[in-house]
């Protein structure tokens, strides 16, 4: 009796275990066909999506863009452009002991223009005719080669402007005066032509006309801007 239980416990757990052996199978079977019919399914449309892409780097942007214009508004607003799409970056100055805001957009010397050029980023133009602008027509801007540490078109503080929008003497075209800073004295932030003047009267800084003639347009002011 005891033999004959034992062999049937065997029986019975070899029976339970066949089963459930092909239980699993069958799930895992099963598991393996609905992931191959999900990578079937999303392989086949990554396939379709990268086959349009090569469509679209093929027609270019051109082909489209007849088809599906850009609103001026839109590209008024693309990312890295300043309004109505001017790429030309603003640079900060001095006028009347406040900050203003400028662009430089031509030059009439071509040395001046490629510094320009690489303070700004976007090419300043060489005209050459500016510097045959009579004086009465042109404004100024002071310069500076040497004193306090800034954003100035030579690495000194930024250019003091004579005049700005709705000042009789206002221009965008302006004569570039040079100020340097004597030995022995000590440079400070200058603001205004006031102030430039006065340094020069007492001997600070001495000041120097140039025959550069460069278009500078004012953005923002005191009290105003464009």
């Amino acid at each position: 009796m005891a033999f004959g239980l034992a062999g049937l416990a065997v029986v019975l757990l070899m029976f339970s275990l066949s089963l459930a052996v092909a239980r699993a199978q069958e799930v895992v079977t099963r598991m393996a066909d609905v992931g191959v019919d999900v990578v079937k399914r999303w392989g086949g449309r990554i396939m379709i999506g990268v086959g349009l892409w090569l469509v679209v780097l093929a027609l270019g942007a051109g082909f489209f863009a007849r088809f599906f214009p850009i609103r001026p508004e839109a590209e008024a607003q693309m990312p890295g452009m300043g309004p109505a799409g001017d790429p030309t970056p603003q640079v900060s100055g001095f006028a009347k002991g406040q900050e203003i805001l400028f662009i430089h957009t031509e030059a009439s010397d071509p040395q001046v223009a490629a510094m320009l050029t690489r303070m700004m980023g976007p090419k300043v133009l060489v005209v050459r005719s500016l510097g045959e602008v009579p004086d009465h027509l042109l404004a100024a801007v002071f310069v500076f080669r040497n004193g306090v540490k800034g954003n100035g078109p030579m690495g000194f503080q930024s250019d003091v402007f004579d005049a700005v929008p709705g000042d009789r003497g206002y221009t965008p075209l302006r004569r570039v005066r040079l100020v340097e800073w004597k030995n022995g004295v000590r440079p400070r932030m200058l603001r205004a032509v006031e102030e430039v003047q006065q340094a020069s009267t007492r001997g600070e800084v001495t000041v120097t006309e140039t025959n550069v003639v460069v278009n500078m347009p004012i953005l923002r002011w005191p009290g105003g801007q464009r």
